[in-house]
């Protein structure tokens, strides 16, 4: 520490204050000054600019004695001392502190003027500074600002610290340099020798200041162009050049993927889209076609349990894939139109079977994890009661497969007169709209002959006789009252498909001759629930309606084409047809458990079918399947002259509905509980991973333009025949009419 100040004072023997060859006077090392005792903290009084007096050369320096720092005759010199400890001082000197109360409260340090280690330098004043007044000015010369030697390292929490927070330094103040440092002080705050340089630059040494000294840059500043050519020349290859160009052909390929190889790719890797239900609703356009990911739900409902995603047939142990599911888990849904994707509630009275209640759609909702319809005693519309109806019809259809619901009966197994029903029916025909299902339901016939034609007679002939006889409700015997499929086999090939640009007749599809292929709204029913007024017995009617007839409703029900499981269970119901339908059906009962004002329950329905001749319709109660019938039964009649009715192949859509009519059977009023309702847990379908068809616009089965064609006649309930009130023509038939 000693060395390094003596270092920095004889740097100081150069300035402008000293002599330049006065050799150092050597001084004793001071002693230590007597503490002063504290006193009261005057205010701090502002600093001013001291400055060093420096007095004539007279021999050897007078001693500073301490004085009060309230005493007006303190020596300038003794208030403002040398900040540098200096060595070789003869004698210990003491000097007055300065007038900082910081500085009282403190111990007394005994300080050595600058002027008792270079007195001799000190005595002589330069001539710039204590020269005589200019001559040209009359003024004194201005005195000029000494070099610094050094700059104190910022001081530390000390008492020499204290002393100088007490001041504000002036850096334009000459003098800045010049202070008092107490003796026996050490620095604390330094910079560590690695990163200290000595003031002089002739300390560093004379090679590393040299201009010839070499660095680790100096190729950077002072560049050869001779030397970087052969340097150069015999790197032809590098490491950085292959990375280089690699970089820019992965690029070029990235942009030539994105923006050539992508675009044909996606165009010849593309698949059809698929046509899963019909149009206008939850993203549904007007060819039938719904994006396979909707907003809120696709086809497979996410809350059906992963264990239900296939089963097994009962007909050939094949396995099913599930392609739609609806679980009704959602509180709260509602089903007016717009409202769901799939689902909507109609707003109609169903006429058709002289229902007793308006279907309003604020009687279709979910509660508690399950679908609820509501049959209720308050009027509406002028009908005294009010039920609800739903369906996907144009929104989800499907050809072929399993479909399934789980479903507490309304009311008790003890009380007859409801009317609740989960069924299926062909696109062609919406259900309560009478001008679309005049001439389509509940046909299903792809046969050139006189089942095409009204009341199943040539009017030519009146042939067959067996059309006349064996009608329940005709005065004179008739069997059929339906008008003649509308949509028939027998349509002339002259009339319009639509793809001439004319008006279309018929949706098609043509055959490779030209002719059409029969279309029409058949019905196939999972269940209509009804109770024994005899035995009080709850029970399921499972059934499927046909068209043309057979001569007095009577099918080949063989024991090879009627297969019941459980005869002690099922009966082959009583009820065959009547003029407007025929129908297969066997009647099996329920468990008598699953019934909303019973156990509440649930119980499983369903049919399995493969459409065609060769086709077959299988029912299921309570997860078990209880009948069958096989194609063959709805062979070809000889006496009323028909053909083949096939298992339907029309894209079918599913409805449900809770209400009441006579035409189903008596009503047992006293005992009806209402509000009564049906709850549906869930309805699920089914198809082979092979055969999955689905959708309400195939191509072998299209629906969709003729829909749009004649789009009153299934959004109007009003229209309840297609010629009078819709005032639309039948399709020529080439039986009949001239082609």
């Amino acid at each position: 520490m000693t060395s390094r100040y003596s270092d920095a004072s004889s740097m100081y023997s150069h300035s402008e204050y000293t002599h330049d060859h006065a050799p150092p006077v050597p001084t004793p090392a001071p002693e230590p000054a007597p503490m002063l005792a504290p006193s009261p903290r005057p205010p701090v009084p502002k600093r001013s600019s001291q400055r060093l007096s420096v007095r004539p050369p007279s021999g050897a320096p007078s001693p500073v004695r301490r004085q009060s720092t309230n005493s007006p005759d303190t020596p300038v010199s003794n208030q403002r001392a040398s900040l540098l400890p200096m060595s070789g001082s003869a004698t210990p000197e003491a000097v007055t502190p300065r007038s900082s109360t910081a500085f009282l409260s403190r111990p007394t340090f005994s300080f050595r003027p600058l002027s008792s280690v270079y007195p001799a330098q000190l005595a002589e004043p330069r001539k710039g500074f204590f020269g005589a007044r200019d001559s040209s000015s009359g003024m004194p010369p201005m005195r000029q600002r000494p070099q610094a030697a050094f700059v104190l390292p910022p001081p530390s929490d000390t008492a020499f610290s204290s002393i100088r927070s007490g001041s504000v330094v002036d850096i334009n103040d000459p003098d800045r340099y010049i202070g008092t440092v107490p003796d026996g002080h050490k620095a604390v705050a330094r910079l560590d020798e690695g990163y200290s340089f000595d003031p002089d630059p002739g300390h560093w040494g004379a090679a590393n200041i040299a201009l010839n000294f070499p660095e680790p840059d100096d190729d950077l500043h002072n560049p050869d162009p001779k030397r970087d050519l052969k340097n150069d020349r015999h790197v032809a290859f590098s490491w950085r050049g292959f990375v280089n160009v690699g970089s820019l052909a992965l690029l070029l390929l990235a942009l030539l993927g994105l923006f050539a190889v992508y675009p044909m790719l996606s165009y010849f890797l593309r698949t059809p889209s698929s046509t899963l239900g019909g149009y206008n609703l939850g993203g549904i356009n007007a060819s039938g076609q719904v994006p396979d990911m909707l907003g809120n739900r696709g086809l497979v409902d996410p809350d059906t349990p992963k264990s239900a995603y296939t089963r097994t047939s009962f007909i050939d142990g094949q396995e099913y894939d599930l392609v739609f599911s609806d679980e009704f888990n959602v509180e709260g849904r509602s089903f007016y139109p717009g409202d769901d994707p799939y689902w909507e509630a109609v707003d109609m009275h169903y006429w058709s079977t002289n229902n007793l209640e308006w279907y309003d759609p604020s009687q279709v909702t979910t509660t508690g994890g399950s679908l609820k319809i509501t049959l209720d005693s308050h009027k509406e519309h002028d009908m005294n009661y009010t039920g609800g109806m739903l369906s996907t019809w144009n929104k989800f259809c499907f050809t072929g497969g399993y479909i399934e619901a789980n479903v507490s009966l309304p009311g008790s197994s003890k009380t007859y007169g409801l009317w609740p029903a989960v069924w299926t029916m062909g696109n062609l025909g919406r259900a309560g709209y009478g001008a679309s299902l005049e001439g389509t339901w509940p046909y299903t016939y792809d046969s050139c002959d006189v089942g095409t034609l009204a009341n199943q007679t040539d009017p030519r002939t009146g042939l067959p006789e067996a059309a006349h006889v064996g009608g329940v409700d005709s005065v004179k015997g008739e069997m059929s009252y339906l008008p003649g499929q509308r949509l028939s086999a027998c349509t002339c090939s002259s009339e319009s498909d639509g793809k001439d640009g004319q008006q279309m007749v018929h949706p098609g599809p043509r055959r490779s001759d030209g002719s059409f292929v029969g279309r029409s709204a058949p019905e196939i029913d999972i269940f209509e629930a009804q109770v024994d007024t005899n035995t009080l017995i709850g029970g399921v009617s499972q059934s499927a309606q046909w068209a043309p007839f057979n001569a007095a409703y009577v099918w080949d029900n063989s024991s090879a084409n009627l297969i019941i499981a459980d005869p002690t269970n099922s009966v082959l119901n009583t009820f065959v047809g009547n003029e407007y339908q025929q129908t297969t059906s066997v009647v099996t009962n329920t468990n008598q458990q699953c019934y909303t004002q019973g156990a509440g329950c649930f119980s499983t329905y369903g049919f399995e079918y493969s459409p065609g001749n060769d086709g077959y319709v299988q029912w299921v109660n309570d997860a078990k399947p209880v009948w069958e019938v096989r194609g063959a039964g709805m062979g070809p009649d000889d006496k009323t002259l028909i053909g083949q009715r096939p298992v339907p192949g029309e894209p079918m859509y599913i409805l449900a509905n809770l209400g009441m009519s006579h035409n189903f059977g008596p009503i047992d009023f006293k005992h009806l509980v209402f509000p009564a309702y049906m709850l549906v847990d869930y309805i699920r379908v089914y198809q082979p991973a092979h055969k999955r068809n689905i959708g309400c616009d195939p191509p072998d089965f299209p629906t969709a333009d003729y829909i749009n064609t004649y789009i009153e006649a299934y959004t109007n309930p009003n229209l309840t025949t297609w010629v009078d009130d819709y005032k639309q023509r039948m399709p020529k038939n080439r039986l009949i009419d001239q082609c």
